[in-house]
């Protein structure tokens, strides 16, 4: 445990950045030193800035932190950011800068054409573009790495298996989306009870151009796109956490139900062979229940780190549907940015 890495947690007392501290404490490889918020909290110890909505209290190992201020210096090597978008870009850019590792929940750097937008399962050979990302911004050590939206997530870990077993041409995914995946306090109680708002801004063009850009290939300096065509719907539903998305696709190759179900069920990459600490043994769990998954009973399957993928079958339009749910703050967000910095670290990256 001494040899642990520090690790800097930005927007630390927010939703997604308590979760990062949820995952990071005890960490055998990181170690969290410094929590950094706004005016409000800075200054102040973790446990007496933050309102901690994860459990009765914040672990022990970080109540006594001082918060630190956004414009403090920051000493950590590795950071990891629960900036919201918009204000990530620029902080996220001087500090990589600088030198530091930063591993960003934000959107805003999601699709740059140099910004790694990782899925450890899925595309881990895209760490290489750091490389360049080093060549074309000038910076010696630091680097900038993404992961995708919540809802893309889930949605591209169960595409990936496919994608490679049968190829996909087109798809439909429609999502069902936890209020917790607008934050804290996030849509008002009386806009979402007894009711489900069909737009979430951005939503929709994030999961469109974020999967094509993760299921595509880094060559040559550049990212290539999948040749994937996707249309999504967006819908935030009174779920507290979980976001469930049915899912119609058009494959290459067909196959049946059954094939579909194997080749989900056996998907096993790079984070189970490294075997990962956050890493699910299982990145995809098939369920035959009629009525799974459901996210109260589903979520939380190895640890939030698993897409649940049931009612697989025929789909009379295209070829095969199915429903994919998953935890949108854990693999959706900071455990998502956690695996791809324990990549990072096994890979010799760090």
């Amino acid at each position: 445990m001494a040899e642990r890495i520090d690790v800097a947690i930005l927007a630390a007392t927010g939703s997604v950045g308590q979760r990062f501290v949820q995952l990071l404490a005890g960490h055998p490889w990181f170690r969290i030193a410094e929590l950094v918020a706004s005016d409000r909290s800075a200054g102040k110890r973790y446990a007496d800035a933050v309102n901690w909505r994860i459990s009765a209290a914040p672990p022990e190992e970080v109540r006594d932190i001082v918060v630190k201020h956004i414009e403090e210096p920051i000493q950590s090597p590795v950071v990891f950011s629960a900036l919201p978008g918009g204000v990530a870009g620029a902080i996220e850019e001087a500090l990589a800068r600088e030198g530091k590792k930063v591993f960003t929940n934000a959107r805003d750097h999601r699709m740059d054409p140099d910004v790694p937008l990782l899925i450890p399962e899925v595309n881990p050979d895209h760490a290489r573009a750091i490389e360049r990302q080093r060549q074309l911004r000038g910076w010696r050590d630091g680097f900038i790495v993404a992961n995708p939206n919540c809802s893309t997530i889930h949605l591209v870990l169960a595409l990936k298996p496919l994608y490679d077993a049968f190829g996909i041409e087109q798809g439909i995914v429609t999502t069902l989306q936890a209020a917790s995946g607008a934050g804290y306090p996030g849509v008002p109680s009386l806009d979402l009870i007894d009711n489900v708002i069909p737009y979430i801004g951005g939503e929709e063009e994030k999961i469109e151009a974020e999967s094509r850009k993760i299921l595509g290939q880094w060559a040559d300096g550049i990212f290539q796109d999948a040749p994937l065509t996707l249309s999504a719907h967006c819908n935030r539903v009174p779920v507290r956490d979980g976001h469930l998305e049915t899912v119609s696709l058009k494959l290459r190759q067909q196959a049946t139900a059954a094939e579909v179900i194997e080749v989900l069920r056996s998907f096993r990459a790079r984070p189970q062979e490294l075997e990962l600490p956050s890493a699910p043994r299982h990145p995809v769990i098939v369920l035959d229940e009629p009525d799974r998954p459901q996210p109260v009973l589903d979520r939380d399957a190895e640890r939030g780190m698993a897409s649940v993928v049931g009612r697989v079958r025929p789909c009379p339009v295209f070829d095969i549907r199915f429903v994919v749910l998953g935890h949108n703050t854990i693999r959706g967000a900071a455990g998502a940015s956690v695996l791809n910095a324990e990549l990072f670290y096994r890979e010799g990256l760090l």
